[in-house]
């Protein structure tokens, strides 16, 4: 029988866990699960990253609003699979992220634990600690998961990179946008990058 989690010292940092395990977590620490490992969430975000995130997120939300699309913004549990392979149950799943901002169009994919299947965007905003995670790991996992857009920003340059998948199932950056961003998959949404970037 599984029992709650409450230190994260109860966990095998090189252990293999599941969607269910991470339901039984309740851990002060905010982690991740990338193909059945723990990744430890960098700690509070700093005042620039909140700025940031608050200028996507009103800009997103006045967007959206008219449409059928849901924004969300982390904490918020997105549960992937990789899309090439079928549905499958909660003890199946090894992945659940928390992006910055996602927003999620089919609400099929939507329950009261959060997203299950791919957003169509996906935005994340780097900072010192998670980096290299969200370069790495976190591309390839959106690519194969089938994430229709992903944004990855990157505050120390004002810059926004995006990559859109392709027919082929392949992620293609697009020109880094500096001043002003337009997206592939919601052709006339404009965003002024300098309002964005501004501290």
């Amino acid at each position: 029988m599984s029992t709650i989690v409450t230190d994260i010292n109860q966990l095998d940092p090189d252990g293999t866990y599941t969607y269910a395990d991470y339901l039984l977590w309740r851990i002060e620490e905010r982690l991740e699960l990338i193909k059945g490992k723990i990744f430890k969430m960098s700690p509070a975000p700093s005042l620039m990253h909140q700025r940031i995130s608050t200028q996507l997120q009103g800009t997103l939300f006045n967007y959206l609003k008219s449409s059928s699309c849901d924004l969300f913004s982390a904490p918020f549990d997105v549960r992937l699979y990789n899309e090439k392979k079928s549905k499958l149950a909660f003890k199946e799943i090894f992945t659940v992220v928390q992006p910055d901002l996602c927003v999620v169009c089919d609400e099929n994919k939507l329950d009261e634990k959060g997203c299950l299947g791919a957003p169509d965007l996906i935005i994340e905003i780097l900072s010192p600690g998670n980096s290299m995670k969200e370069k790495n790991e976190k591309f390839n996992l959106y690519e194969e998961s089938g994430v229709r857009e992903y944004w990855l920003v990157e505050p120390l340059v004002n810059t926004i990179y995006m990559y859109v998948l392709n027919e082929s199932g392949r992620y293609v950056g697009l020109k880094p946008a500096t001043t002003i961003l337009t997206s592939s998959i919601f052709p006339d949404l404009e965003i002024n990058l300098e309002e964005i970037f501004q501290q």
